[in-house]
């Protein structure tokens, strides 16, 4: 089977490129994902795949009805990009200002639609039924996943599993990461207002300085792990927006703070708030200043279940060797609200090597110079198509 599968991914790499190409082109927002969604949903019919669209907002669900067997399994992509303008230089960069695809997202798409059109050609074969999502809103605090799965995304058949794949440039192309257990922190966000008293900047002591206030709340805040939280337990605290003032010679009255929590440990999560607020009261009332304060929790961890990590393991042995299969020591502070999915049914979420050294390709996600090596694609829909297989072959037996 592994021998077939190749053979039909290589008789598509250049389309599924073109693919990635035109998306990468052509960025959308978190919910904006409309021409991205219509792209995926004609390439999905034209391979004779049901189609459901508007599923949770822009998102698409495929259905595969394989030839034998009645299990059905599920394979999630991404779609939507982020804020940042590209610096990638590349011949395929975005067209739209200020928004990019650098967080590979293009990548997971293009890989999801060449692995159903493998899958489709393989279908007379197929042990049972494939769901194809393409999802919204992975970067927002919308949620896409929880919105698609609220919209019946996983019914219908219901899936007794899903799998998902993320370009990892900390690993070169040709290999694979995998990790059973936690994969990723949780992701809360949480918004700050100072509110002091405006004034001249020749006369501080009559005022209430905000902007200095604020200064005070954010290395406080960013204290708090070092010495307020258990070392043995891992939590980031970021403070990603800021706004304040109006000119300089006005000592501001306002600001407003933005920032991330991320957590590995549920216990530590929902202590957070509170010791996090505590630390802002205590600062903004010592400096005569008032607060508000707003915490949203967003996505939970990925928690990969242990046979579905395993057969990602066996599967990525087949197709770049053992040596290339790689167990990640760790989890990563990053988040993914594929937790959503993982939380619903067994799930694996694994790590695509993206980066090339010779070629130049090592940029981080997030990054207005991120790229990928586009051989990755063919590796994604590869492991993907026989990560099916295989796994539909285990329930049939």
């Amino acid at each position: 089977m592994l021998d077939e599968i190749r053979d039909k991914v290589a008789s598509i790499r250049e389309r599924i490129v073109k693919f990635r190409r035109e998306i990468h082109r052509h960025p959308e927002l978190s919910g904006r994902e409309e021409k991205t969604s219509s792209f995926v949903a004609g390439v999905l019919e034209d391979n004779d795949i049901e189609v459901k669209t508007g599923v949770g907002g822009y998102g698409v669900v495929g259905l595969l009805r394989g030839g034998v067997g009645v299990n059905t399994m599920a394979l999630r992509a991404d779609m939507d990009a982020l804020p940042i303008q590209e610096q990638s230089g590349t011949g395929y960069s975005s067209e739209v200002p200020g928004v990019m695809h650098a967080c590979g997202h293009d990548v997971h798409t293009a890989i999801l639609m060449g692995t159903a059109i493998v899958l489709s050609r393989l279908r007379d074969r197929l042990p049972g039924n494939v769901k194809f999502i393409f999802q919204p809103s992975e970067e927002s605090s919308v949620g896409g996943a929880k919105k698609m799965i609220e919209d019946g995304a996983l019914e219908d058949p219901a899936p007794s599993a899903i799998a998902a794949l993320h370009c990892y440039p900390e690993l070169e192309v040709g290999r694979i990461g995998h990790r059973a257990g936690i994969m990723t922190a949780s992701s809360d966000t949480l918004t700050i207002k100072i509110k002091g008293r405006s004034g001249h900047a020749s006369r501080p002591h009559q005022a209430v300085d905000a902007i200095h206030v604020a200064s005070m709340v954010i290395n406080a805040v960013h204290h708090i792990v070092s010495r307020r939280t258990d070392p043995l337990h891992h939590a980031v605290i970021s403070i990603g927006v800021i706004k304040g003032g109006t000119a300089p010679n006005i000592i501001s009255d306002h600001v407003e703070m933005k920032g991330t929590v991320r957590t590995l440990d549920p216990v530590m999560r929902r202590k957070m708030p509170k010791i996090i607020e505590q630390t802002v009261k205590g600062i903004t009332m010592g400096s005569g200043a008032e607060y508000e304060f707003r915490y949203s929790f967003g996505s939970p961890s990925v928690v990969n279940d242990k046979e579905m990590d395993e057969l990602v393991r066996r599967c990525a042995v087949e197709v770049v060797g053992e040596e290339n299969t790689i167990e990640m020591p760790d989890p990563l502070l990053g988040s993914e609200d594929f937790a959503y999915f993982a939380e619903r049914i067994p799930g694996a979420f694994f790590r695509l090597g993206t980066s090339n050294r010779e070629k130049g390709i090592t940029y981080p996600l997030h990054n207005p110079k991120f790229d990928v090596d586009e051989d990755a694609l063919s590796i994604g829909m590869t492991l993907m198509s026989l990560l099916t297989f295989r796994y539909l072959e285990g329930r049939e037996g």
